[in-house]
This record gives C-alpha cells, sequence and structure tokens, in this order.
C-alpha cells in the first residue's frame, strides 16, 4: 500500500492528466452521446480540467525528458492543487444554486453564444430557437447527486491528493546537485 501511495505522489502530474482527460471524456461524451446540453457553469468547470491537462502534460513531459528519476516537480502539484480547488469551489458553486441555497447570476441563462446568422434566421422565420440551459436545472443524477456535485466531489479529492503529493516525503524529492 505504501508503495503505491509512493508511486502516486512520485508521479502525481501523470495520474492528474489520465484522469483530467477522463474527466473532460466524461463531459463530452455525455453532451455528445446522451444530449445533455452544459450550461455557462458547466463550461467552466470544464476549464479547469483544461488548465490541470496544460499543468500536468508540461509537467510530466518536463519529468520524462529529464529523465528525473525521483518523479515530477513538486511545484506542478502545487500548481495542481490550485486548479483542483478552483474546480471544487465552481463545481459546490454550481451544485448549491441547483439545490435551491442560493441563487445563480444572471449570467447562467444561455450555454452558447448566439451568432448573428442564426439571429437572422430565427428573425426571418427560417431557423430554430437556440436551446437555453439554465444552471439550476438538474438534467443527470447519479446516486442522488447531479453532475455539478460529482464534479465537486472528485475536484476536492483530486486537490486533496495534489497537495500530498506537493507535501510528499523527502526521499521523493529531486536530488541537489
Amino acid at each position: 500500500m505504501i508503495g503505491i501511495y509512493r508511486l502516486l505522489t512520485r508521479w502525481w502530474t501523470a495520474f492528474a492528466l489520465a484522469i483530467s482527460l477522463a474527466m473532460l471524456g466524461a463531459a463530452h461524451a455525455s453532451e455528445r452521446f446522451l444530449g445533455l446540453s452544459p450550461c455557462n457553469l458547466c463550461l467552466k468547470q470544464r476549464e479547469v480540467f483544461w488548465g490541470a491537462v496544460t499543468i500536468s502534460l508540461i509537467a510530466t513531459l518536463w519529468a520524462v525528458i529529464s529523465r528525473a528519476s525521483r518523479g515530477t516537480p513538486r511545484i506542478a502539484a502545487f500548481l495542481l492543487f490550485a486548479v483542483f480547488a478552483t474546480g471544487a469551489i465552481t463545481a459546490g458553486f454550481h451544485s448549491g444554486g441547483e439545490m435551491k441555497w442560493w441563487s445563480l447570476p444572471a449570467t447562467c441563462m444561455a450555454a452558447k453564444d448566439v451568432d448573428l446568422e442564426g439571429l437572422t434566421a430565427l428573425a426571418f422565420g427560417g431557423g430554430e430557437a437556440p436551446r437555453v440551459v439554465m444552471c439550476d436545472a438538474v438534467t443527470w443524477r447519479f446516486l442522488g447527486l447531479s453532475m455539478a456535485s460529482w464534479n465537486f466531489l472528485i475536484s476536492s479529492g483530486l486537490a486533496i491528493f495534489s497537495l500530498l503529493a506537493a507535501k510528499r516525503p523527502k526521499d521523493a524529492r529531486a536530488p541537489k546537485p
């Protein structure tokens, strides 16, 4: 068990990269195959995972190219902690709005930008009205939790583990020159 923990903390950026890509893949698959349109807050939560992909990809590539035998840089794990904590806050805010604990801002009315051609076609009667996705409407639940609630739990766990990876034991640090 300790060996698995050491492996995860040493190469946390590689694992964070895989998990972030899986989360983005699940979000895009639910949109594509289940027909679940994202709201503005859903799209903001995806931006967090794109940021995590960027940080973890750069850190993992750096570690592999530089042959860092003791793992990826700890600063990358701290950055991932900040990114995942931001994702947890965003998802928690979204989840609380879905549960009607507070009101969500007016910018949560439509998920996609309306283009000029679409508005022109709508004005002349040749187009469809754009579908508006409200942020406080829950379109999917699993075990009683919405996607935003699951994202909150997963992002919180990733933030905690990123912090653990950043504070890993001395034997996992890069050697001093």
